[in-house]
C-alpha cells in the first residue's frame, strides 16, 4: 500500500536505478500520481505494480489491478525486433541487464518484468507465458512466477500456447494479484507433507549437472523439513516440435499425437500425484549474446502445450552468482492449490520473510 511519499520514492528508484538495469520501456509519474486518490480508497489502496511491454496497461490483469485500488507506474521491457530467442529485453535506456549478474540476460520475454521486481522497483508486475516466458525470467532473476492455467483468464494468444502470469517479490505478492485478478479465488492452506515428484529432465531434457544440483538440494531440504513426501517421476515425450507446430498453425498427425501422448501422461501423474518438481530451465541465465543450440523452455513449454499451471520459486545459486528456480506444476485449475503449495515451499527454503532478503541481494 503505498501514500504519495511512498509513491514518489518508487519513482525516484525507479528513475535512478533504471539507467542500469534498463528494465522499463516507459513510466508515468504524473499518471501514477494522479491516480493515487482514487485508488488508496479501495482494496490496494495505491500498491505500485508495472505491466509488461508497450500493450500490458490493456492487458485484462492490469484493468482488474488498476479497479482494485493498485497503481500502475511503467511498462516494463520485452524483447526487441529480431530476436527469436525471446530471452532477453530492450528498455528505453538499452538492453536489460540481470540484477545478479548484469553480464547475463535476465529471461524473458518478460525480462523487465523480472528484473524490476527482483531490484526491488515493484512488489509485483504483469506477464503473460507462452512457452516460460514468466518462469523463466523468474528463475533467472531469483523472484517468484506464476503461469495460471491456459484459458483461466483472458489472453490475445490465438494459439492458445500463452496465458497470463505475474512475477513477484514472493507468493504472498502474487496472491494480491490472484485475489484481483480471478472471480472467486479464496486462499488454500495446504496439508503438510505434499505429496510429489521430482524429475530433473523430464526424461529428455539435457540439464546442467549444477542446475540440477541446486534444484536437487532444494527438494531434499523441503523433505527433511517435512514439507514434501517423493513417490514415483514422470517421463515426457520432448514436446519441441508439437510446441512449434501449435505456434504456427500447421499441425500435422506426428505432432498431434506427441501433444496427446503427452497429456495422458500428465493426466495420468496428475491424478495420482497433485505436485509435481523440477528445474525450471536446464541451464543457468545466458550471456546476452544468446544461449547458442540450448533451449531454455525445454522444461517449461511442455505445460503452455497442456495447460497447465506451474510456478517458478527460487531454489538457490550455481557457484557462479546465478538463480536457479524450482518449478511447481499442478493440475490443470488448481491454481489455487498450486499458489498455497508454492508458499508453503518459499517459507520452508527461505524463511518467513521469504523471499525478502534473498531477492534484494542485488541491490546490496
Amino acid at each position: 500500500m503505498a501514500d504519495s511519499g511512498e509513491l514518489r520514492e518508487v519513482l525516484a528508484s525507479i528513475d535512478r536505478e533504471d539507467r542500469g538495469l534498463r528494465a522499463f520501456l516507459d513510466v508515468w509519474p504524473e499518471d501514477a500520481l494522479a491516480r493515487l486518490p482514487a485508488a488508496s480508497r479501495l482494496p490496494l489502496a495505491g500498491l505500485p505494480f508495472a505491466v509488461k511491454g508497450p500493450t500490458g496497461l490493456r492487458s485484462y490483469a492490469a484493468r482488474r489491478l488498476i479497479a482494485a485500488g493498485g497503481v500502475p507506474v511503467g511498462s516494463t521491457s520485452v524483447p526487441g525486433p529480431g530476436t527469436p530467442w525471446q530471452t532477453w529485453g530492450l528498455g528505453r535506456h538499452g538492453r536489460t541487464v540481470n540484477p545478479w549478474r548484469p553480464d547475463r540476460t535476465p529471461g524473458g520475454s518478460s525480462a523487465g518484468s523480472a528484473a524490476a521486481v527482483a531490484a526491488g522497483l515493484v512488489p509485483l508486475a504483469t506477464g503473460s507465458d507462452g512457452a516460460g516466458s514468466v518462469r523463466i525470467p523468474a528463475a533467472w532473476c531469483g523472484v517468484f512466477g506464476l503461469k495460471t492455467t491456459n484459458g483461466l483468464l483472458p489472453s490475445p494468444d490465438r494459439s492458445g500456447l500463452a496465458s497470463a502470469g505475474v512475477l513477484a517479490a514472493s507468493a504472498a505478492e502474487a496472491e494480491t494479484y490472484l485475489r484481483c485478478v480471478l472471480d472467486g479465488y479464496a486462499c488454500v492452506s495446504p496439508a503438510l507433507p505434499l505429496s510429489a515428484a521430482y524429475s530433473p529432465d523430464l526424461g529428455f531434457a539435457e540439464t546442467e549437472p549444477e542446475v540440477a544440483a541446486v534444484v536437487r538440494g532444494a527438494v531434499r531440504r523441503l523433505e527433511a523439513a517435512g514439507v514434501v513426501r517423493l513417490s514415483g517421476g514422470l517421463d515426457l515425450l520432448d514436446p519441441a516440435a508439437a510446441w512449434f507446430a501449435a505456434r504456427g498453425g500447421d499441425v500435422r498427425p506426428p505432432e498431434a499425437e506427441l501433444r496427446a501422448e503427452n497429456d495422458r501422461r500428465l493426466d495420468a501423474f496428475f491424478a495420482r500425484t497433485p505436485l509435481l518438481l523440477t528445474p525450471v530451465t536446464p541451464n543457468r541465465p545466458h550471456g546476452h549474446e544468446g544461449p547458442g543450440d540450448a533451449f531454455s523452455t525445454a522444461l517449461t513449454w511442455a505445460f503452455n502445450l497442456s495447460g497447465h499451471p506451474a510456478a517458478s520459486v527460487p531454489a538457490g545459486f550455481t557457484g557462479d552468482g546465478c538463480p536457479v528456480g524450482l518449478q511447481l506444476v499442478a493440475a490443470r485449475g488448481r491454481d489455487a492449490e498450486l499458489l498455497g503449495a508454492a508458499r508453503v515451499v518459499e517459507r520452508a527454503l527461505w524463511g518467513p520473510g521469504a523471499p525478502f532478503a534473498q531477492v534484494h541481494g542485488p541491490r546490496g
